[in-house]
């Protein structure tokens, strides 16, 4: 394997490139649309009302706003407070890996485990974009490795603690989560053949600390909408918040009703999980190829040291979610964990077996990431968004020199395959968060325009926008939503400031309207990049502009 000491130096550098993207500014839609309404619970305090700017929400549960809205209480309402609990999340959601690993196999299984989840593309970006995905992975995890240790010890404390976990993970996204606890525990009593571990005084035990754990999330869907069965919502009139949570939400996933359609694809995460979980991708494919093959030549029997909780919770979650008709890149963050013990531990074993052609040719695949890498960087460094500050070449150049040192290294191959994969994530999101989401949401016209109104001190409860197209990242910065107006209600009042688009700037001014300070800013939707944003030479055609206007 690889020391302790180059162990805990790359989980480090892994750290600090988290805490780097702490500081960026949030992203529209999902992490400034959820740090508006956690906001809005500690403003208003009502913390058991969910609302979508002036819509009630009843499409997701409580939990993440509410650890949310505990870091604004504590830290006070910044980007980086909302961010605290998703860091801890996954920092938690490391530790299990680990000893999930551990569980399953050995120590050396645990820690790697632990480092590949820390270092995936898709978990990095789940604490800098931040939706409900980081908590739900971090407790999920939890839940499966405490839950497979009771099955495994049929010790109560276990149990507990597992049962806790599940019910923090439904109450962050609902029925998912229990898919993604249940189907790899299935798995594990169906392999074990353990299934007798159910049928014990310690399970209800569990039963009822699970209960108790979704308690608060169920009231608070029982006091917003069962009490209030004359509020229509999607359209819709005597909503249960019980009965949808229960029973609704996962059918409105699969179906796309209420939520929307975005893809039919049935292969979407397939070749999604090509880019979320690089630079180990190769690996592990390779991981779940050979475990696969290796479980239909043993017929599914038993064997000690064999686990199917990781590939067949893996195929049974990726079956599941790919039937649903709207799909995103960061619904695979959950199996992340699972494939991270899987490839671990065929890494540990490949190990342990010297197969040093294997691992020889893993190396090669390594060094081709950590190249594709350095160009991706230097694509971004000095032609989409070109370098600026001199302490930018300091920091990138001495992360290429330890790329460099520890690729040319003479050592053994294992140590220096992992160490490669690691350093290939450590320096593409150094830059990413250090240098180039900086400088990609500045093309973000609310949080942009948001600097505008604190450095003209503008007073934000004399600014409106003329339609109901959301501001989530204006609305956050300036601690207080725009208000929703109309040219027919702003007509006759002065000393207001209006934020606009071009065709509303236009209608405004065909309709007479007069003006004496005008603010633009550039916007684009940045989650959503082509090759037109990224050259500078067509980037203004992509680009739309944004106006704030005063009113006399």
């Amino acid at each position: 394997m690889i020391s302790n000491i180059r162990y805990w130096f790359l989980l480090s550098l892994v750290f600090l490139v988290y805490l780097a993207g702490m500081f960026a500014t949030l992203f529209e839609n999902d992490s400034a649309q959820f740090a508006v309404m956690a906001m809005r619970m500690v403003q208003e305090n009502d913390f058991l009302s969910l609302f979508k700017g002036p819509e009630e929400y009843l499409d997701k549960p409580h939990m993440h706003y509410w650890l949310a809205a505990l870091a604004f209480k504590f830290f006070g309402i910044h980007a980086w407070a909302y961010r605290i609990p998703a860091l801890l999340a996954t920092l938690m959601g490391a530790y299990s890996c680990y000893g999930l690993g551990k569980l399953l196999y050995d120590r050396d299984t645990g820690k790697l485990a632990a480092l590949i989840f820390m270092t995936s593309q898709t978990i990095i970006l789940s604490v800098i974009d931040v939706r409900t995905d980081a908590v739900l992975t971090g407790f999920a995890i939890l839940a499966i490795w405490q839950l497979t240790a009771y099955i495994e010890t049929k010790n109560l404390k276990y149990a507990i603690i597992g049962a806790f976990a599940a019910g923090m993970a439904f109450s962050t996204k609902g029925q998912i989560a229990l898919l993604v606890v249940g189907l790899p525990i299935i798995c594990h009593l169906t392999y074990t053949r353990k299934w007798q571990r159910l049928f014990d005084w310690r399970v209800l035990v569990a039963v009822l600390v699970f209960a108790l754990t979704i308690v608060p999330m169920l009231y608070a869907y029982y006091h917003q909408f069962d009490l209030h069965p004359e509020k229509i919502i999607r359209g819709k009139g005597e909503r249960s918040g019980l009965f949808f949570i229960f029973w609704e939400q996962s059918f409105e996933r699969l179906s796309g009703e209420g939520v929307g359609k975005n893809s039919s694809d049935y292969f979407f995460f397939f070749h999604t999980f090509l880019w979320v979980f690089l630079p180990w991708t190769v690996l592990g494919l390779v991981a779940y190829w050979n475990r696969a093959k290796q479980f239909i030549k043993l017929r599914f029997n038993y064997r000690p040291g064999e686990e199917l909780l990781t590939i067949g919770g893996i195929a049974l979650i990726f079956i599941v979610i790919s039937f649903a008709q709207f799909k995103l890149p960061h619904y695979l963050n959950i199996v992340m964990p699972l494939f991270s013990v899987l490839t671990a531990s065929f890494l540990n074993r490949m190990y342990h077996a010297s197969h040093n052609k294997t691992i020889k040719v893993m190396l090669g695949i390594q060094y081709f990431i950590l190249g594709v890498v350095f160009i991706a960087c230097s694509f971004i460094s000095f032609f989409v968004f070109k370098l600026e500050r001199p302490i930018d070449y300091l920091w990138m150049l001495l992360l290429g020199l330890l790329a460099i040192y520890y690729s040319l290294k003479r050592e053994l191959y294992f140590p220096r395959m992992i160490t490669v994969a690691a350093i290939s994530a450590i320096v593409l999101n150094a830059v990413l968060n250090i240098h180039f989401y900086p400088e990609l949401l500045k093309y973000q016209a609310g949080s942009e325009m948001a600097k505008v109104i604190a450095e003209q001190e503008i007073p934000v409860d004399k600014v409106y926008k003329l339609s109901k197209k959301h501001t989530w990242s204006m609305d956050f910065y300036n601690q207080k939503p725009l208000i929703i107006s109309s040219i027919a209600d702003i007509k006759g009042k002065g000393n207001i400031w209006v934020y606009v688009t071009n065709d509303e700037l236009n209608d405004l001014h065909d309709l007479g309207f007069d003006w004496d300070r005008q603010f633009t800013e550039y916007d684009f939707r940045i989650t959503r990049l082509q090759a037109k944003f990224l050259d500078p030479s067509t980037r203004k055609r992509v680009l739309e502009k944004m106006h704030l206007i005063h009113i006399q």
